[in-house]
């Protein structure tokens, strides 16, 4: 007995229809008379309805299993279709490539974003808006200074940082960022270090060990 496997059958392009449909189709390929063909394809349009009762409820459902039908045939079946029989690029288009972007950063601890928000700041005739733009920035270049470098920047090089990206466009004073914190949160281990560090004193209380006088 010759043993058959799916593994070496041709590929389903739909599976949900099953092997039996999809050698119905291979069969139509074989029928010499193209009337024949076309009249032997409506039969197997009319299965296909059969094993797919939820999509009667649909407007095309027509359009739509006739356009399965091409499919399962990938393409290759010549008949009479009441629908424009469709490519297969129409129905497996392929993707556009997408270009990778090409600029650099100038800081990537603090994103593109930044640049792009800073850079939307320039010419903006609304000077409350900006200022209060640039301090919600200013908190965030903070923030993603201390994850980078571990340390709390100085307002000189958020003042310069935005600078830079602005392209000179942007000057900032130091005042501006005077009354600024980071949002960031020391993790347990770094709090209790920073109290303790905090409550030594340099000297030692008494003022000494007192020598004993001589009897």
């Amino acid at each position: 007995m010759e043993k058959n496997y799916n593994y070496t059958r041709r590929k389903m392009y739909l599976p949900e229809y099953g092997r039996h449909i999809h050698e119905m189709i291979d069969y139509l390929g074989t029928i010499e008379d193209r009337v024949e063909r076309t009249r032997q394809a409506h039969i197997v349009i009319d299965v296909m309805g059969n094993l797919n009762p939820l999509l009667r409820d649909t407007s095309d459902i027509a359009h739509k299993l006739w356009d399965h039908l091409f499919i399962m045939a990938d393409f290759e079946l010549d008949v009479d279709s009441p629908y424009p029989i469709p490519t297969q690029k129409e129905l497996r288009p392929t993707p556009e490539k997408i270009e990778y972007p090409k600029k650099d950063m100038m800081y990537k601890h603090y994103g593109k974003s930044v640049e792009l928000m800073i850079a939307s700041l320039k010419g903006n005739p609304d000077s409350a808006a900006v200022e209060e733009t640039l301090e919600n920035i200013a908190r965030y270049m903070r923030t993603k200074s201390y994850e980078y470098n571990q340390e709390h920047p100085i307002n000189e090089v958020i003042i310069n940082d935005i600078k830079r990206m602005s392209r000179g466009g942007i000057v900032l004073d130091e005042e501006a960022l005077g009354s600024l914190k980071s949002e960031y949160r020391l993790s347990p281990q770094q709090a209790s270090h920073q109290k303790k560090g905090g409550g030594k004193k340099g000297g030692r209380s008494g003022g000494g060990r007192q020598q004993r006088g001589r009897s």
